[in-house]
């Protein structure tokens, strides 16, 4: 609920700023621990890294933009401001699109690159919600029951009025969601199968977490928020490959711990 935590000088660290830091730092750490245990390239990971990151936090902001399209129709300079206003999926999707066409060029397999993300994928995500709460964006609807939150200098959350802490729920069921994913990658000898868990199990997730939040100036598609009717069809296309690999052949008994 405090997004200014230090100032030195002209220098301030945001907590926003520091979660996602942090985030990404635990992403790549754990995902380079887990390369070990998987035989799979360390640098080819810290690439897919570099990659990812970078058209993730430009997929958000793109997609940001058109959840705003009437707002820069009216008012164009919108588009110049580069610090607030991302959309999750829109980083999701680019990041997976930038690690398929790395994993295109360099010719490695690029769903067994998908299971050792994913669950770093939701471990980043968790700590980001803690920035998000600190900030006082993807705040809650009103709230007065058990754990309700009140923000009273935040320049996003409304002020003085009690909040459902949409944010921290979202964190644990973050970080519920990388554990669930490594444990279900110990025994996983299909690769692709950890990264459809991932955008199946966020999906139902985020579906649900969105009745709980109060800031649906984001946009809405019928009766449903963006996300939500964003996240119909990432849980179908996690569905949708589960099933797939669940029909195509292993090809002679192949593990996800052999090497490339």
């Amino acid at each position: 609920m405090k997004n200014d935590l230090l100032t030195i000088g002209g220098f301030t660290i945001h907590g926003y700023g520091l979660m996602i830091g942090i985030g990404i730092v635990a992403a790549y750490w754990m995902a380079d621990w887990r390369s070990k245990r998987y035989r799979l390239d360390p640098d080819h990971l810290f690439w897919i890294l570099i990659f990812g990151v970078g058209s993730g936090i430009l997929g958000a902001k793109l997609l940001y933009y058109v959840t705003i399209w009437k707002e820069i129709l009216a008012d164009p300079s919108r588009l110049l401001d580069l610090t607030g206003g991302f959309v999750v999926y829109g980083g999701i999707i680019a990041g997976i699109g930038a690690g398929w066409v790395y994993c295109r060029v360099r010719k490695i397999d690029f769903l067994r690159y998908l299971d050792l993300v994913a669950p770093s994928v939701a471990l980043a995500q968790g700590f980001g919600r803690i920035g998000c709460f600190l900030a006082g964006c993807c705040y809650g609807m009103p709230w007065d029951g058990v754990c309700a939150i009140t923000f009273t200098n935040s320049q996003l959350a409304p002020n003085g009025v009690a909040l459902f802490p949409s944010q921290l729920l979202s964190s644990a069921l973050d970080f519920g969601h990388f554990f669930l994913l490594c444990l279900l990658a110990r025994n996983n000898n299909r690769p692709g199968r950890i990264g459809a868990f991932y955008l199946l199990f966020y999906s139902i997730g985020r579906f649900g977490i969105e009745f709980l939040r109060g800031d649906l100036e984001r946009g809405t598609v019928g009766g449903l928020s963006t996300s939500q009717f964003i996240s119909l069809f990432t849980a179908a296309a996690g569905l949708g490959l589960l099933v797939f690999l669940g029909r195509r052949r292993t090809g002679g008994g192949e593990t996800a711990e052999e090497t490339e």
